[in-house]
């Protein structure tokens, strides 16, 4: 076996004495340029992402009013749901802008855009794009190769709620409105922004499946949610590292949304309105909860999953190239190389000062730091 080679040189050590800069801690000493740009960063991120925040909620609010005809097609019924949404707008557009403030995710974010509009890409994989989009966002088979239980459960609250927002948004807004010419139906007219899409019979399989779409959407999601819940309650594993706002907390609120949507559709058929009213507030604080809570818990990976798209056809059309970096000690591939270069980039930027062990592979890397260990720290044991 061949001598591994040296691996990169330790830092200094920030706590010694440097004779070249002055005495940080003498009385009236201003701070090192590097600490007051790094109290500046957060105030600049923050008020960065106020301003995205405030201009997307003004925005959406703007396609309320002009979407609905000046508020002609908008329900004062649900100005709850839509005082939500407008809320849920100005937190995703918030948190999206810390998120990719930070190095890291700035660079993927960047990276997979440039991926994602680039002509070179089209014409080296033009089925590429639509491919990732059905198998990782659709789909998810990645999350098959963990468990197919997980995966299908997660099929289910992901199309539930997919169904769902496509009804409740437009809906709640005032985009979407069905109206009868007599009052009563059964004729009924679906329009979008006043124009008519589709004449159909309430009493017709059509009808019935316009009108029942968010209770399809709650079957869907019920299963889902329950799995996971008794998942996150009998296996090990997930008890240990779970916190209860985090991980259960959105669970719970999809269960309690899909089974008092179902309730009130009992209601009103079986019960003739009975408990209709409390079932309403209950469903609507449910819902409104659970929109403004989207942003800053778990729900937030719904928005980050779609910049993972770019990232990997960034890698599948790399890959197309044969660009395959392979490691320096063994010779094995890591990766191709522009994502091994990103990845040293995004360290650099982070200013962590060993982006050169990234060229390694991760057996190596353990080699590297046991032969480092065994050089400095027992060096003289036996």
């Amino acid at each position: 076996m061949t001598e591994p080679p040296a691996p990169p040189a330790a830092l200094p050590d920030a706590s010694s004495p440097d004779a070249s800069s002055p005495d940080a801690s003498s009385p009236g000493a201003p701070p090192p340029a590097p600490a007051v740009a790094a109290a500046r960063a957060p105030r600049s991120v923050a008020l960065r992402a106020t301003l995205a925040g405030a201009a997307v909620s003004v925005l959406l609010i703007l396609a309320i009013v002009f979407g609905s005809r000046l508020l002609k097609d908008f329900d004062s019924a649900l100005l709850p749901y839509a005082v939500a949404t407008v809320f849920l707008a100005f937190g995703v557009a918030y948190r999206y802008t810390v998120w990719i403030s930070s190095p890291g995710a700035r660079r993927l974010f960047k990276q997979g855009w440039r991926s994602l509009f680039s002509v070179a890409n089209f014409r080296k994989a033009p089925t590429a794009l639509p491919k990732m989009i059905a198998t990782y966002l659709g789909f998810q088979k990645f999350l098959g190769a963990r468990s197919h239980a997980r995966w299908a459960a997660h099929q289910l609250i992901f199309w539930g709620c997919i169904l769902a927002a496509a009804i409740t948004f437009p809906l709640t807004w005032g985009w979407f409105t069905f109206t009868s010419g007599s009052g009563s139906g059964p004729g009924y007219e679906m329009r979008i922004w006043g124009f008519k899409i589709l004449g159909f019979d309430a009493l017709s399989l059509v009808g019935w499946l316009m009108f029942h779409g968010l209770d399809i959407a709650a079957v869907l999601v019920i299963p889902g949610a329950s799995y996971f819940l008794w998942r996150r309650m009998k296996d090990r594993g997930a008890i240990t590292g779970q916190r209860f706002g985090y991980d259960l907390v959105p669970l719970i609120a999809l269960i309690v949304i899909s089974v008092t949507g179902l309730l009130l559709t009992f209601s009103s058929i079986f019960l003739h309105g009975g408990g209709y009213e409390f079932l309403a507030i209950l469903h609507m604080v449910s819902v409104v909860f659970t929109l403004i809570y989207i942003p800053f818990g778990k729900f937030f990976h719904i928005v980050q999953r779609p910049a993972a798209v770019g990232m990997q056809l960034f890698k599948y059309t790399t890959r197309q190239d044969e660009q395959v970096f392979a490691c320096k000690r063994c010779g094995e591939p890591i990766d191709t190389a522009p994502y091994v270069e990103n990845l040293r980039g995004t360290m650099r930027d982070l200013k962590l000062d060993f982006d050169a062990w990234a060229q390694y592979c991760p057996r190596c890397k353990r080699v590297l730091r046991g032969t480092a260990y065994l050089s400095h720290v027992k060096k003289g044991f036996k």
